[in-house]
């Protein structure tokens, strides 16, 4: 059961070269959310690093670490202190060459409630992630915690129904998408409106079919009314 009001942070932030600054900015900001009364905060995707996905690099698989670990660990630290819950992002190390982009729920008492890992995977000019990452097989679930009955999925995610669909059946009443990307210029260019409008479209069509919340943490809440 999903609490009747609580107020949701969602952390936008530039990202640096050097993962523990990103850590440190991340940590700062969910603080900030924290003292202005959010009770659930969501991180970007991948935020402890620049998006290595532009380009395939097989250095980029050293900033991969395992889960729990590193960040899951200083997020639960954080949840803990705070009494909130953090929606975080990891490049994932599950075992030798096996790789995963996933988010994590660590709940209010510090416990990693749940975590996702991203099923559909995009391989495009500046966003080659099947170089990096396994298509996840967690299913599409959905986690209580001290703000209620929470799912995540993840950026591309978004597009596709049955993730929303399933998570929703799961007893989800709150999706989140932490998110890497906003609007390419380029894309913005060629496509104008257009595109916003029908991503817009998208995220409230799920809102209604599933009678859900739907929040991306690049941008904003998509989706703040069960009615459409």
């Amino acid at each position: 059961m999903t609490a009747a009001r609580f107020r949701l942070g969602l952390v936008q932030m530039r990202c640096a070269a050097d993962p523990e600054a990103n850590l440190a900015t991340a940590t700062a900001r969910v603080r900030e959310a924290a003292a202005r009364g959010a009770r659930l905060v969501c991180l970007p995707e991948l935020f402890r690093t620049r998006y290595f996905c532009q380009r395939e690099d097989a250095a980029a698989f050293d900033l991969a670490e395992p889960v729990p670990g590193p960040t899951t660990d200083a997020l639960a630290r954080l949840a803990r202190e705070l009494g909130i819950v953090v929606v975080g992002s990891v490049f994932e190390r599950r075992a030798a060459g096996v790789y995963h982009n996933t988010a994590v729920i660590l709940d209010a008492d510090g416990a990693l409630r749940g975590l996702y890992r991203k099923m559909h995977i995009p391989d495009d000019p500046l966003y080659y992630e099947k170089f990096y990452f396994t298509p996840g097989d967690t299913g599409f679930r959905a986690f209580d915690t001290a703000v209620g009955r929470i799912a995540t999925l993840v950026c591309w995610d978004q597009w596709y129904p049955e993730g929303a669909r399933l998570a929703a059946l799961a007893g989800a009443n709150v999706l989140l998408y932490p998110t890497a990307i906003g609007w390419h210029p380029a894309e913005k260019a060629a496509h104008g409106e257009a595109q916003r409008a029908a991503w817009q479209t998208v995220q409230r069509a799920h809102a209604i079919a599933k009678r859900d919340r739907r929040i991306d943490a690049y941008g904003g809440i998509t989706k703040r009314l069960l009615d459409g």
